[in-house]
């Protein structure tokens, strides 16, 4: 089937086996574990979903569905689940999250997305090193475990980013930086978008009534603790961002008003000085000194005791 991205057998002992799709087809519960995953976007796999009697209609219209935020819902003893991972696709920005369902029974496992992630190809690689998980429930939460490890490592590269724009805008002082520092904002909201309802989501798996084992609700309560820490970092690095952008917009203001402050100044001299040399440039008769070979000297010796006693009359009134 075209929509099977892939299929994989476990035995329960850390060992796995990828099967054809006939052989899918003709899995039983006793064969062992099965995890399929699909492409949701291919249209053989909704056929295969609908026309399945082991999938309620709800949960095949769930496993397709476009748009999703992380929740879990309980049916004993099976699991809906629907999780974000960042995206670690080469070229891709990590906040566009990708988005991955499970329906998740004691026997099998069923899957889908639309984008690869790099999560699930970690589980497969570790799976054919015969490190597989034991139930499904299991292979569940090593996926969340993968997810939060990888979420982590993202969160630790923008807290870098963020360090690192803090230095460069004390030092160049550029608009430019006000751009950088709104890009990085967004991709912390967009992270943040997700990580709590994920947190969130989390909380209901280890939740007493959740059919995961003991040893299982303990690692996930663990991964939602290093989650819920991950969404204190990314609130203090945008308070980070916040304080460095709202630091450059206040020196940027204060360069603009010292510019303004001189351009003023010059204006307030030479502003009389435009008048006197305006009035006196105009071509009529009448114009004192101006049959006068002393007439231009004496005038700019005029406009020069005028600028020297403005800039005197500035400085008692501690405007320079």
């Amino acid at each position: 089937m075209n929509g099977c991205v892939h299929a994989v057998l476990l035995d329960g002992k850390g060992g796995s086996r990828a099967l054809s799709w006939p052989e899918v087809q003709q899995w039983q519960a006793g064969d062992g574990l099965l995890w399929v995953h699909l492409d949701y976007t291919d249209e053989s796999s909704a056929q295969w979903l609908y026309g399945h009697p082991d999938v309620p209609a709800l949960v095949a219209d769930a496993l397709l569905a476009q748009e999703t935020r992380p929740r879990v819902t309980v049916m004993q003893p099976n699991l809906l689940v629907y999780l974000r991972g960042v995206n670690l696709n080469p070229g891709a920005e990590p906040a566009d999250m990708i988005a991955i369902r499970l329906w998740v029974t004691p026997e099998r496992i069923i899957s889908t997305q639309r984008r690869s992630l790099r999560a699930v190809a970690d589980l497969l690689a570790r799976a054919e090193q015969g490190e597989a998980p034991a139930s499904t429930y299991g292979l569940l939460v090593e996926l969340i475990d993968v997810l939060t490890w990888n979420m982590e490592d993202v969160v630790d590269q923008v807290e870098d980013q963020v360090s690192d724009y803090e230095t460069a805008s004390i030092a160049r002082q550029s608009r430019t930086m006000l751009g950088e520092f709104a890009l990085v904002r967004r991709r912390l909201t967009l992270l943040r978008r997700f990580f709590a309802p994920q947190r969130d989501a989390l909380a209901r798996l280890y939740d007493p009534g959740s059919p995961l084992a003991e040893r299982e609700r303990a690692q996930v309560r663990e991964v939602a603790d290093r989650l819920q820490r991950l969404l204190e970092d990314l609130d203090v690095a945008r308070e980070h961002v916040l304080i460095a952008q709202e630091d450059l917009t206040s020196r940027l203001a204060d360069v603009l008003n010292q510019r303004m402050y001189v351009l003023a100044i010059v204006s307030i001299v030479f502003l009389p000085l435009s008048v006197l040399t305006g009035l006196l440039g105009v071509n009529l008769a009448g114009i004192p000194g101006a049959e006068s070979p002393w007439g231009f000297p004496g005038f700019a010796l005029g406009l020069g005791a005028l600028g020297l006693v403005i800039v005197l009359a500035l400085k008692r009134w501690k405007w320079l």
